[in-house]
């Protein structure tokens, strides 16, 4: 049988490249089709050459967080600009809320990965983009001039609330997408309206809704609520 002629004949196949590929396939049709044979098959490879870059599928469930962390902190380092900037911190946590949900909104699928992969390990053990993002977190925080109590509650705040808005998305509500009627398109025929009234009243709403706006508007409030830092401090992006 002919070798094939994909990535890994031409020295091509590289762990980043498995990994898009990943995210592609788990955009295009969804966790449950993401195999190491599949993977392959995309990559036109054989399965065996795809364990040079991931052991199996656990780990290569924990590489669809890596990618997604790495898009994160990608879109972030480019809307940063060449040169550093200055801003203050709750500037900085809501351009951090709107890359995460931008990056979400892009990969929903992998989203339910990044809420419960990550705290199965222990967080020496956790993927550098997301560690890279912590840290970053926990230094807008610092540089702001919070002790390190306080930054660690803003930090559980703020990262709770984003995982929490983005799990709950309008999407979720969508029976069938392509349905024009709204009742048929959210499903609610099948919601008995003399047992779930106030459901079948208020998902419509719920379907409607700027998510985004949603989710910056209660981070604010929930900011609101912290205690002012010490400190007239700004993070400055891209300095030393």
């Amino acid at each position: 049988m002919a070798e094939r002629d994909g990535p890994e004949k031409r020295g091509r196949l590289s762990r980043p490249l498995v990994l898009e590929a990943a995210v592609a396939l788990v955009d295009r049709e969804g966790l449950a089709a993401l195999t190491m044979r599949r993977l392959a098959a995309e990559l036109g490879v054989e399965s065996m050459a795809l364990y040079r870059y991931t052991p199996g599928k656990e780990a290569l469930l924990d590489g669809l967080t890596e990618a997604y962390f790495t898009e994160i902190n990608t879109r972030l380092r480019t809307a940063a600009g060449d040169g550093p900037h200055r801003t203050g911190w709750r500037t900085e946590l809501r351009r951090i809320a709107q890359a995460f949900s931008v990056v979400a909104h892009a990969h929903p699928e992998i989203l339910p990965l990044v809420a419960t992969r990550p705290l199965a390990v222990p967080v020496s053990r956790r993927p550098a983009p997301a560690l890279a993002l912590t840290e970053h977190i926990l230094a807008v925080l610092g540089r702001a001039g919070f002790d390190d109590a306080t930054a660690l509650t803003i930090y559980r705040t703020f990262v709770a609330w984003n995982l929490g808005c983005l799990l709950v998305d309008k999407r979720q509500v969508v029976d069938n997408p392509d349905e024009p009627d709204p009742v048929l398109r959210l499903g609610l025929h099948r919601l008995p309206a003399a047992d779930y009234p106030r459901l079948r009243a208020l998902v419509p709403r719920f379907a409607d809704f700027d998510d985004r706006a949603e989710m910056l508007a209660g981070l604010d409030s929930l900011l609101d609520g912290m205690p002012e830092p010490p400190l007239d401090a700004f993070y400055e992006e891209g300095g030393s």
